[in-house]
């Protein structure tokens, strides 16, 4: 059982590694893209934000699906609908054809992202679930490295439509190998089969509340990674540093990150104080943050953020599953994850119009404030979880 488990947990994680590879595809050919489309910078930021676009209306109605249809069957149509806008793309010639196939794959992307929650959730809620969703964390970044590492090369030797065509062909393993080895555990069957199937309903208040607060801080959390990438540099290099300097000083958090989330969720696994983890992580990823943007200490402060985000995000992926009934935990996690996308849709938006009004320092300081909210809605989150859940029973009456 222990040796399925994490065959499982290997296959959910080449998953997300193909969905992360596939997000990156359009920033790693923009220059190739560019010129084949007769497309601006502006153009190229709307395709790659269409990737995340459909999260907000996919995610509710992906949970109701996975909870009446079940995990495979809504995982496989995720791979199947980002592999289909993989091929889409690398066959158009014009800008809509490019972006019906971002819209298609950033669909299949919030069911996959979805359902890969809740297959990790009923195979280690219990157990070892912190290092579990560290590792699903962590095939993110990886993902996004591959892609930095890959596609820009093949995209130059081949051209940008080999690239998309190559995320195609990764989604297209990722769902053979799933279909092969996925199973869902036998008391996750037992448990989360409802009084009526042919009733779709949400979870008890109390259960959606917590995973509202719960998707709210994941959402924080990732929002302030996404505010980092995307205007560090500029901050920094606005405070003195040079901007070569700023960019790899940049990038050297990702790789940081790619360490400190599996490590982290380990290390909190062991010391069984996850609350501790996440205050203290948001707290100093805050004040990194903070340090960031005035250009303080930029390699102190790029490293504090890069040690301390990724064992927040990997203990807030968890927390669903102390709240979240099995029966309800795929509503429950359509609703976490609308929270989520929510915040990456808008989140980018109002940062950007911080940063025309106030200066490149602006968009680090609203994700440092962010991070400091996070604090709070721990405290809400906890006050939510130990009050008596509602039973199933009493929620599909």
């Amino acid at each position: 059982m222990v040796e399925r488990r994490w065959l499982i947990l290997a296959v959910l994680f080449l998953a997300r590694v193909a969905m992360a590879f596939q997000f990156q595809a359009i920033a790693s050919t923009m220059p190739s893209l560019m010129t084949a489309l007769h497309i601006d910078y502006a153009t190229v930021g709307m395709l790659i934000g269409l990737y995340m676009l459909p999260g907000v209306a996919v995610s509710i109605p992906g949970g109701l699906l996975t909870r009446r249809f079940g995990d495979i069957a809504v995982c496989a149509a995720g791979l199947a609908l980002m592999a289909a806008g993989g091929a889409i793309d690398s066959a158009s010639h014009t800008l809509a054809f490019v972006a019906i196939g971002r819209v298609t794959s950033g669909a299949g992307a919030v069911l996959l992202n979805l359902v890969l929650t809740k297959m990790a959730t009923d195979w280690f809620a219990g157990r070892e679930i912190v290092v579990a969703m560290s590792l699903m964390i962590g095939s993110w970044p990886f993902g996004v490295a591959a892609g930095l590492l890959v596609q820009p090369a093949l995209s130059a030797a081949i051209g940008w439509r080999a690239v998309m065509l190559s995320t195609a062909v990764l989604c297209g393993i990722a769902l053979v190998l799933m279909r092969a080895t996925y199973r869902a555990p036998a008391t996750a069957v037992a448990q989360s089969q409802p009084p009526n199937p042919g009733l779709i309903v949400f979870p008890p208040l109390q259960q959606s509340l917590g995973a509202i607060v719960a998707g709210t801080m994941w959402g924080i959390v990732s929002l302030a990674l996404v505010l980092f990438f995307s205007f560090a540099p500029g901050a920094m290099a606005g405070a003195g540093l040079a901007p070569l300097t700023a960019r790899a000083w940049t990038g050297a958090a990702l790789w940081i990150l790619m360490v400190s989330t599996p490590l982290g969720g380990a290390t909190v696994q062991w010391d069984g104080r996850p609350n501790l983890a996440i205050a203290l992580s948001s707290i100093v990823a805050a004040a990194a943050l903070g340090l960031m943007s005035g250009g303080i200490a930029p390699p102190l402060a790029i490293v504090l953020f890069g040690v301390t985000l990724g064992p927040a995000g990997s203990v807030i992926m968890a927390l669903p599953a102390r709240v979240l009934s099995p029966q309800h935990r795929a509503a429950g996690l359509g609703l976490f994850m609308t929270c989520y996308y929510l915040l990456q849709a808008l989140g980018p938006v109002l940062a950007g119009m911080l940063r025309a009004k106030a200066g490149p320092h602006a968009p680090l300081l609203l994700a440092a404030a962010l991070m400091a909210a996070v604090l709070p809605l721990l405290t809400v989150f906890e006050l939510l979880s130990r009050r008596p859940t509602a039973t199933a029973v009493r929620a599909t009456a």
